[in-house]
């Protein structure tokens, strides 16, 4: 069977990667063709383009790129003719994926979308796309299911890939993470951690990661450590860092780097996380945060005018309610954060803040509402997102030897 896959960015890539792992299983006869990133290319997939090519974020970024956009619109399709698969997989990324299935549908190719678009949030017009050329849609949020049925599309819940991935650590496993991560210098491990996730985008990076380091630049006792995305240049944050270093000082706080964003989230005492999946993500391992955003001001008030939630985190969209701080903006200013993780950081005799202790209580109804539900006929162990997923599949007919 030949099987496309498109991804464009870092969270499609690694739910993707899952999903290919679970269908080459079951299914080792299978070529996989389309594009991802460097996880999707080590479960087999022939890699055509890299998400770090396609990762656009925006209306303003959009449209300063459109020409790009419509060239590589244009290079999938050619690819996706060429190939002939007998079945595409979209995963997220909806403003190239949809129009990709419209393409293949008029192929007579077979389409699922894994990760479904958020039209609950905005641009609910797609809906019509969606039923002419999405044969299942399978999704990971436990309120798109109702959603999607009650307009007519195919739909499964199939429950979160990460609530399948992330636990809390135990104390002895995030003392062993921090000795790890801080390598030759054993004080830092007692210190405050706090972790910066900028995001994936090499925009989002240069937006956001100068703020997050000068929000810890003059905590006392505080070991910052930046997360670096898969797929993006360690001299990226290096630059960013040095320039940093100049403007607050030699002596302005501890920072270190890793590319074990899990470890560390699941080690850190807090962190300022990139709203986007990094917060489900920092949830699930128990580590409490505020999100922030920003983006170029014009695009943020298209979005503000379209957009139809009320909050953007998924933590808080899942919960229904403001269980972590989200500093989008205006208000994502190092005054705002500094204040926020004071509140977040254990006090000077080693005792959690109340509102770290908030946020922990709430991850826990998180992960009940997350994880893979009990019972059916495979052991519980193996219930994960990406084999139900793949059942669903099977069930509707489109996976075959």
């Amino acid at each position: 069977m030949k099987i496309y896959c498109i991804a464009g960015e870092a969270s499609g890539d690694m739910h993707g990667a899952s999903l290919l792992k679970e269908i080459r299983v079951r299914y080792p006869e299978s070529i996989l063709r389309g594009w991802g990133g460097d996880l999707m290319q080590a479960e087999g997939l022939n890699l055509v383009r890299h998400y770090r090519e396609t990762a656009f974020m925006g209306f303003v970024e959009v449209l300063r790129n459109l020409r790009t956009i419509l060239r590589l619109l244009k290079e999938a399709r050619n690819d996706i003719q060429s190939f002939a698969p007998d079945l595409l997989i979209l995963i997220d990324y909806p403003g190239f994926n949809l129009r990709i299935a419209k393409f293949a549908k008029g192929l007579g190719i077979k389409v699922v979308y894994y990760i479904s678009p958020q039209l609950w949030a905005w641009k609910e017009g797609r809906i019509q796309t969606i039923r002419d050329s999405v044969d299942q849609m399978l999704c990971i949020l436990p309120f798109e299911q109702d959603w999607y049925a009650q307009r007519g599309i195919p739909v499964h819940y199939v429950g979160h890939p990460l609530a399948d991935r992330c636990r809390p650590y135990s104390a002895a496993e995030k003392r062993k993470q921090r000795e790890a991560l801080a390598k030759n210098e054993p004080a830092y491990v007692s210190s405050s951690w706090v972790a910066l996730l900028p995001g994936s985008r090499l925009q989002e990076i240069r937006k956001h990661l100068p703020i997050l380091l000068e929000t810890v630049s003059s905590m006392q006792g505080v070991v910052a450590v930046v997360a670096m995305a898969p797929g993006i240049d360690s001299s990226v944050y290096q630059s960013i860092l040095n320039i940093s270093l100049k403007s607050y000082g030699e002596g302005s706080g501890t920072v270190l780097l890793t590319h074990r964003t899990r470890d560390l989230l699941a080690c850190s005492d807090a962190a300022l996380v990139a709203s986007g999946t990094a917060t489900l993500e920092a949830a699930l391992l128990d580590c409490p945060m505020v999100a922030v955003y920003k983006v170029n001001p014009l695009s943020y008030r298209l979005g503000k005018a379209l957009v139809k939630v009320p909050y953007v985190s998924l933590v808080n969209l899942i919960l229904g309610r403001e269980a972590i701080p989200e500093r989008l903006q205006g208000q994502m200013t190092v005054q705002v954060l500094r204040a926020d993780l004071i509140k977040l950081l254990p006090s000077a005799d080693g005792q959690p803040m109340p509102d770290a202790v908030a946020q922990r209580k709430s991850y826990a109804t998180l992960r009940t509402i997350l994880a893979p539900s009990r019972g059916g006929p495979e052991p519980s162990s193996t219930l994960t997102a990406s084999s139900r997923a793949v059942s669903c599949m099977e069930q509707a007919g489109l996976l075959a030897e």
